[in-house]
């Protein structure tokens, strides 16, 4: 019994100093943790210039989930502060952007006709022969209660486009798109044409130095060319009916 308890505590501190060999898993989320601390770094130094989104302005939280989602979608982190916008608390991209990903990725996307009330688009995966087609016209919009938006009534023609671009992304490259398969221009209901308020120049002390200027505040009576509306979840309600999913994955400008 004695023999025992003095060669137990020793094997108990032998066990415990033994290596913990990392892996693979976890070497990879701890370099993860160390961009995710570098990004949270960098947006609180921009979360109050022109050069963020006025969905993201302010929120350095929401501009470094943004910048780590748009990393994992290849997008270097300014690009992707013009090209990611949190709608009700979920990232989407913007049709150009969408367009810009797959193209950039070797997929093929074309306008073929576009218009007020009506516009086709096709695409077809890289490698492959044929081609998809998608077409939205404003009796589709009418069904699903689109019409009553704001921009569907300044912009239909851009908006028929910027859905159209969403159903066939998702159509011949949704693996290209990970958790954003919806355009932000869905969700959200508003095509991107951002007035920016008058603001002093910044430099480059402003963005590595320890604090951001701040940008001038817009006069009271400043118009917008466009406004958010992102407290109507009507949209919501209709995403998942404009959208023909495949059952399988098929081979296959602007707003």
């Amino acid at each position: 019994m004695t023999e025992l308890a003095t060669t137990e505590p020793a094997a108990i501190e032998q066990q415990q100093a033994a290596p913990i060999t990392p892996t693979a898993g976890t070497t990879a989320l701890m370099a993860w943790a160390q961009e995710a601390d570098l990004a949270y770094q960098m947006a609180q130094k921009l979360a109050n210039t022109s050069f963020v989104p006025q969905s993201l302005r302010g929120k350095p939280g929401d501009i470094t989930a943004a910048i780590l989602a748009g990393a994992e979608l290849g997008l270097p982190p300014m690009a992707t502060l013009k090209s990611i916008d949190v709608i009700q608390g979920t990232p989407a991209l913007r049709a150009h952007a969408m367009r810009g990903l797959l193209q950039s990725k070797g997929h093929e996307i074309e306008l073929v006709e576009s218009s007020d009330t009506y516009c086709r688009m096709r695409g077809r995966r890289k490698g492959a022969e044929a081609w998809q087609h998608v077409e939205w016209d404003i009796p589709r919009a009418t069904r699903l209660g689109l019409l009553g938006k704001a921009e569907w009534k300044k912009q239909p023609k851009s908006m028929l486009v910027a859905r159209a671009t969403g159903e066939l992304c998702r159509l011949i490259a949704a693996d290209a798109l990970y958790g954003m398969p919806y355009v932000a221009e869905e969700l959200g209901g508003t095509v991107h044409a951002e007035v920016v308020p008058q603001a002093a120049p910044l430099s480059i002390a402003a963005v590595t130095g320890p604090s951001v200027m701040p940008v001038a505040q817009a006069p009271a009576d400043t118009e917008y060319a466009v406004t958010r509306d992102d407290e109507d979840t009507t949209e919501w309600e209709n995403v998942e009916d404009s959208t023909d999913w495949p059952t399988v994955a098929q081979p296959g400008g602007e707003v």
